[in-house]
């Protein structure tokens, strides 16, 4: 028997997923009812922390998914915040696939790409069904204006969203201009626009991604979602447990990880005692 080992490049990713957003949406779609069908294994992340350096990590997540996919592997995702301040992107990964009859790896794929892709497939479909399965905004917020951001616009612009305007909001105003100028397509928009504080531009939106690197919550006013906006809350920290106890319409990535650690997340399970899905709906 023949063991070959391919090595994918990130062009190469990027290339492919570039002109397959609606199969990567479908692909997402597929594995969450797989694992809700209980053809998944999914332990817990390990994360490798340093002590002379607290912001940063690197994080082993091994998984096995079937159900007609049959493939287990393991991606390999370091997260440096400092690296934006470098001029390049926070994160940077790499995935091993390895076969399900065997257990040979057969390979190996620059990851932070696919991450990213993933992470913004899963906020389109989130989207879109806790939207009433229509893909239309008055006013999409961006709370965090760095890479994963800019792949979630991407997702929600190239399959087929109709958003009236844009408002951005990021800790440092020069990444919310340059998303602004470079990311955004102006033609798909009445206005784009860079809020001069979050506040503002919560009350403003009806659709609110948070995509921060914020290690802490710092939105506590339940009172800026009192009309209930649909919030896809990526970065999983920005908001505290008095707003997450509110009826919102929410999606939380991977939400299961976020309830095992010392987060807003953990609180909120605690108080409620809720069966939390990753992908989870709570509306009024």
């Amino acid at each position: 028997m023949q063991f070959e080992l391919s090595i994918i490049n990130g062009k190469t990713v990027f290339d492919i997923i570039r002109v397959h957003r609606d199969e990567c949406i479908g692909i997402v779609r597929d594995a969450y009812l797989a694992h809700d069908h209980g053809q998944s294994v999914n332990p817990d992340s390990y994360f490798l922390r340093f002590p002379g350096k607290p912001d940063c990590r690197i994080i082993a997540l091994p998984a096995y998914l079937g159900n007609g996919f049959h493939v287990a592997g393991l991606k390999w995702i370091a997260s440096y915040p400092g690296n934006v301040q470098r001029g390049f992107p926070r994160a940077s990964a790499v995935l091993v696939l390895n076969s399900y009859d065997t257990g040979y790896p057969f390979a190996i794929l620059e990851s932070s790409i696919i991450s990213a892709a993933r992470t913004a497939a899963s906020a389109s479909l989130a989207a879109y069904w806790l939207n009433g399965q229509s893909r239309k905004a008055h006013s999409l917020g961006i709370v965090g204006t760095g890479f994963i951001a800019r792949y979630v616009y991407d997702f929600l612009v190239d399959t087929g969203w109709e958003i009236d305007d844009v408002r951005l909001y990021d800790a440092s105003p020069i990444e919310s201009e340059k998303f602004r100028d470079k990311t955004c397509r102006p033609e798909r928009h009445r206005a784009v626009a860079v809020a001069p504080d979050v506040e503002q531009l919560v009350r403003a939106c009806d659709l609110i991604l948070f995509t921060t690197v914020a290690s802490a919550p710092h939105i506590a006013d339940a009172a800026l979602f009192e009309h209930n906006p649909l919030v896809l809350h990526i970065s999983l920290r920005d908001l505290a447990p008095e707003v997450l106890l509110q009826p919102l319409k929410l999606t939380i990535k991977l939400l299961s990880r976020a309830i095992s650690t010392p987060k807003p997340f953990s609180v909120v399970g605690q108080r409620r005692r809720l069966n939390l899905r990753p992908m989870a709906r709570v509306s009024r």
